[in-house]
């Protein structure tokens, strides 16, 4: 069991389906857990904290000062005590103030503080999941790497039939081994992540670039050190920071630099992914000072840089994963497909410009994955948190598939 000793704060929020709670609750026992129950004023509406300081097996927290005790619950304290935070059911309410940071309770205070994961479990009647400010206050929460569990889909108390149900606590028990055992397939893991553009400098001041951000490839970093990996980033120009401290990050200029880097790093990682844009040519010349603005045209001769993904493909060992990146504007399918053998790449990740809302310095991307064995898999418009997930998702089936 997954769950077994991992320490778990339960954040019930003001929703109907709070009475589910009490059966999540034991379930979470039951799988080895140790539960801290924290309830809002409106959670204690529909669901008593005495039932759930029984099912749970401690007190429940919630306000940080109970007036008949005494006792002082910080919210610090339960935030760096957490394996998880996970708040089931969370309401349209909650999740307001979670994105907001309108910390007025004990829970949001604790969601503000903790270090831990973040996993929530919407319920709420479907016009109010369905309402625009509920989906933007949503992907607020996921842009900053909360785990969303879906709502289920039938009749809602409101007597409409739609999504906005609590899923079943056997279905949240199941995302949460999942995702410990996602954390376990990726710990004492090192991966090597490339992100952001390169510069190929022309003269003092000017440059060959790109408009890559970087930001597809530290929400991969993130995401991959949050599940337990050691992390190498590999990053061109940009003004992004890495938050965990499980990456170590080097800063690179140019495609010459950072091919070096990769082919230091690169023997004694289990995967690299090559998710930055670099540059594809360079100039062959570097002029020490400012080239000044003259009436005849200026000619820059350009020739090619290395192609890092491919030098790595052939040093690559049986035991290595190395991912490719894609973006393409026409032929899209065909190309990327290419490339995975041409590279020896196990999968490649495959975005192109015709997509609305993919491409270069968004926070959302459309992506495709396609592996060595020709399937392609598709996904929607997402957050590139989301995305990362969606790799990372890949990578943990994959690397069971590696010895």
């Amino acid at each position: 069991m997954s769950l077994k000793n991992k320490k778990i704060l339960l954040g019930i929020t003001g929703s109907i389906s709070a009475y589910k709670a009490a059966y999540l609750s034991r379930l979470l026992v039951k799988e080895g857990a140790e539960v801290q129950v924290i309830m809002t004023a409106f959670a204690a509406e529909f669901i008593t904290p005495l039932t759930m300081s029984t099912l749970s097996q401690h007190p429940v927290k919630m306000s940080t000062h109970d007036k008949k005790t005494g006792e002082w619950s910080s919210h610090v304290e339960m935030g760096n005590w957490a394996d998880l935070l996970l708040i089931a059911p969370a309401s349209l309410n909650t999740m307001g103030k979670m994105a907001h940071g309108i910390a007025d309770n004990l829970l949001v205070t604790t969601y503000m503080a903790a270090k831990c994961p973040v996993i929530i479990a919407p319920a709420m009647d479907l016009d109010m999941y369905k309402h625009p400010a509920n989906i933007e206050n949503m992907n607020m929460l996921k842009a900053r790497g909360c785990h969303f569990i879906e709502p289920g889909e039938g009749e809602l108390a409101s007597g409409l039939c739609g999504k906005g149900r609590l899923a079943e606590p056997e279905i949240i028990i199941q995302e949460l081994n999942d995702f410990f055992q996602q954390k376990q397939a990726l710990k004492k893991k090192t991966f090597l992540v490339t992100a952001g553009p390169t510069y190929e400098k022309i003269d003092p001041v000017r440059f060959v670039g790109n408009f890559s951000s970087g930001k597809m490839g530290f929400a991969i970093a993130e995401k991959l050190a949050k599940n337990g990996a050691d992390v190498i980033l590999i990053t061109g120009p940009t003004v992004l920071s890495a938050q965990h401290q499980s990456i170590q990050r080097l800063d690179v200029t140019s495609a010459s630099e950072m091919y070096d880097a990769c082919m230091q790093y690169f023997p004694n990682v289990d995967v690299a992914i090559m998710s930055a844009a670099v540059a594809d040519f360079t100039p062959v010349t570097l002029d020490d000072e400012k080239i000044k603005r003259g009436k005849e045209n200026q000619n820059i001769q350009l020739v090619p840089t290395k192609d890092i993904a491919a030098e790595l493909g052939k040093i690559k060992k049986k035991s290595q994963l190395l991912i490719g990146f894609a973006l393409e504007t026409n032929n899209e399918t065909q190309n990327a497909s290419e490339k995975i053998k041409k590279k020896n790449l196990d999968f490649i990740v495959l975005n192109s410009l015709k997509d609305e809302g993919a491409g270069f310095n968004l926070n959302t991307n459309k992506v495709s994955i396609i592996d060595k064995s020709g399937e392609i898999i598709k996904f929607k418009l997402k957050s590139k948190n989301e995305v990362a997930s969606d790799i990372v998702n890949k990578i943990v089936n994959d690397i069971k598939t590696i010895k």
